[in-house]
């Protein structure tokens, strides 16, 4: 049987935790709830955790500066919560590798949609139904879905984020493409990029940096003015 999710929800806002909680149980998956960023990283030896909902805006430790620790930790898959239009902070937070947003104050269903959307791609569910190729190999690079790595030229593995994981592997499944944001955007979170979302493009920065792209020429994930993004590299699957 799969485990039962587990959640780590942070949030300074009792009724906020509270109704998470509360509705989260009711899904059939575990809540863990933490008050702040030092209660968070109390409980967070405690339990193995799925994913972990973090609002960005709490008193005490910042729940940027939180979301580094997190990172230097675990991949474990992060949503972050910001406030409407608190742009900066939702780019900083992907910056960090959190793998998706949703901005307060929120519907907990579109939470939930989003919850299990990130675990899905976590877990390798919703990829395409033909098997998987047991190795794909694109400009001496190595991604092997099975094991969902990459492996670099010289065949050390490169840590990824599972969004990370899941941007690469679109962009090879679709190479020599011209992806639009908008086509990235619904292929990752099933939902279309508004006019000041860069989500994407913060993504695909971290992937090249991953990838040692130059991000100011980069040579293998291109940037097509007025279009999105391509990666240009022959791709062998095997």
């Amino acid at each position: 049987m799969e485990p039962v999710p587990h959640i780590l929800v942070v949030d300074d806002d009792r009724e906020i935790r509270d109704l998470l909680s509360r509705f989260l149980e009711k899904q059939g998956m575990r809540v863990t709830a933490a008050r702040d960023a030092r209660e968070a990283r109390r409980v967070w030896p405690l339990g193995r955790y799925h994913l972990v909902v973090l609002d960005l805006m709490m008193p005490g430790e910042p729940g940027l500066d939180f979301a580094r620790w997190l990172r230097s930790q675990s991949d474990v898959p992060v949503v972050i919560l910001t406030a409407m239009g608190e742009e900066t902070d939702r780019i900083v937070g992907l910056e960090l590798g959190a793998d998706d947003y949703v901005a307060k104050p929120f519907n907990p269903r579109e939470l939930l949609a989003r919850i299990r959307a990130v675990l899905r791609r976590a877990s390798g569910e919703g990829a395409a139904k033909d098997p998987p190729a047991k190795v794909i190999r694109f400009a001496g690079w190595t991604l092997e879905p099975g094991r969902r790595r990459l492996l670099n030229p010289d065949g050390a593995e490169v840590s990824l984020t599972g969004g990370e994981y899941e941007l690469l592997l679109v962009l090879v499944e679709r190479a020599n493409r011209v992806l639009t944001r908008d086509m990235l955007m619904d292929l990752l979170r099933g939902r279309q990029a508004g006019p000041f979302d860069r989500a994407i493009d913060v993504a695909v920065s971290r992937l090249r940096r991953k990838l040692e792209d130059d991000g100011r020429n980069p040579s293998l994930i291109k940037t097509v003015r007025g279009g999105g993004y391509v990666l240009a590299a022959t791709v062998d699957r095997g």
